[in-house]
């Protein structure tokens, strides 16, 4: 269906994008899903996304909304229907260096943002890839390589301004709508369209990194050991473990990154990584800026070039059951991928209820991706073994909304407080995926 162009608003003229247009091949689809939109609109402002919105909705057909970067559930694009593509609302302001108070837009990538902020000494734990929008991952949580010592991005979210369902532009902090700035934080997507955020950013310089590959044994002794030793390790130390099958082998990488570190401080929290396993490959560990990290080298469009089907959830503790059930997961034919993030540290200091993220209390998120000719069946069979060992999720990761998911991403009251919140600023569900 062709939108009805006659009704475009003059606040929109030349940011209507539709399939004739030479921009539609490089904004229609998502990282992991090729979409064909009706039409996609650029707004470049909070009253440009007013009418953005009301133009979608008179069009009477599905909305999706994008901060413009990987979109892993695919649900930030759709077949048919209108996206609101965020991209060009993507500034970046040091609004108080004291008190270490940034303002970024939406549509940002974390990439930008680094790099924005690091010749003032500042720095945003925010996911793992530059190339990740800011408006996806600070409306859901925010596991970044910095995430130990720093926390969760939401839990720095001071303020956002939040275009709502019915078209009114609020702003919320502690004072002002503070049961929309909760769901913003972890629950935002249902809660209306968040075009900035006030984030207090951390000092950061330099960071220490290393990448290690080891060979594991298949009981999951060595991987067991990883986790206590992230348990309790310094909160300066995060990690990433991708486990993969090569063979009758099982390898694993394991990326560590240290933060405020010096040569020292680097050796001391990666020294005890060094006897997980059987080392393969010479220590590859160096000190970098942390925007080398997230770098703009990231930077791409997203046209559907990596379709997987993706789940999680968070162990909080790891047994030696959970061990070889991991191991035995990843050397599964077809090989599914199971990467293991370490969380805890200063995640776990904010209480469960203090924002929409309730996981407060686990140490490691288990991923598991399947990619074509394999998808949703072969990765429900792979996670099968895992499904009653983990305790919720995290929306991040997972690519199959829908209310099973819900239940484990917001469980119990969470959940409760959750859809009420989305139903009060969004009663005609126009911006809920399901």
């Amino acid at each position: 269906m062709t939108p009805k162009l006659s009704t475009v608003p003059p606040e929109l003229e030349g940011k209507i994008v539709t399939p004739g247009d030479s921009r539609y091949r490089l904004l229609r689809s998502t990282y992991t899903t090729v979409a064909e939109p009706a039409a996609v609109l650029t707004p470049e402002s909070a009253p440009e996304v007013v009418a953005a919105l009301r133009f979608a909705r008179e069009q009477g057909l599905p909305l999706s909304v994008r901060s413009g970067g990987h979109g892993l559930s695919g649900r930030s694009s759709n077949n048919g229907g209108v996206v609101i593509d965020l991209s060009a609302l993507n500034r970046i302001q040091v609004l108080d260096r004291t008190a270490r108070l940034v303002r970024v837009e939406a549509g940002a990538r974390w990439a930008t943002v680094a790099q924005a902020l690091a010749p003032h000494g500042l720095a945003i734990s925010s996911g793992d890839h530059g190339n990740v929008g800011v408006g996806g991952l600070a409306t859901g949580g925010g596991i970044g390589w910095l995430v130990r010592h720093y926390g969760l991005t939401i839990d720095h979210i001071r303020a956002a301004e939040v275009v709502l369902a019915d078209g009114t532009t609020v702003r919320t902090d502690a004072e002002h709508e503070p049961d929309l700035l909760w769901a913003v934080r972890g629950a935002g997507s249902g809660a209306g369209i968040v075009v900035a955020f006030e984030i207090e950013a951390m000092e950061l310089r330099n960071v220490g990194y290393a990448q290690i590959a080891v060979q594991m044994d298949r009981d999951g002794h060595a991987l067991r050991q990883w986790a206590e030793h992230m348990a309790s390790a310094t909160r300066e130390l995060t990690t990433a473990v991708t486990l993969q099958s090569h063979g009758s082998a099982l390898i694993a990488s394991i990326t560590a990154v240290v933060a405020d570190a010096d040569e020292p401080r680097l050796r001391a929290a990666i020294g005890p990584l060094l006897k997980i396993g059987t080392r393969l490959l010479d220590l590859h560990a160096q000190l970098a800026p942390y925007p080398a990290l997230v770098s703009t080298a990231h930077l791409h469009p997203n046209t559907g070039q990596q379709p997987s089907t993706t789940t999680n959830g968070l162990l909080a503790a790891m047994t030696d059951d959970d061990a070889a059930a991991l191991t035995a997961t990843a050397t599964l034919p077809p090989h599914p991928l199971v990467q293991l993030r370490s969380v805890g540290g200063a995640v776990n200091d904010v209480p469960a209820d203090a924002t929409a993220y309730p996981h407060r209390h686990q140490h490691t998120l288990v991923i598991v991706s399947t990619f074509p000719p394999q998808g949703g069946v072969e990765l429900d069979a792979a996670w099968h073994p895992l499904a009653e060992r983990v305790d919720g999720a995290y929306t991040g990761f997972e690519s199959r909304p829908g209310p099973e998911a819900f239940s484990r991403i917001y469980p119990g009251a969470t959940g409760e407080r959750v859809i009420g919140l989305w139903n009060r600023y969004d009663p005609d569900r126009i911006l809920r995926a399901f």
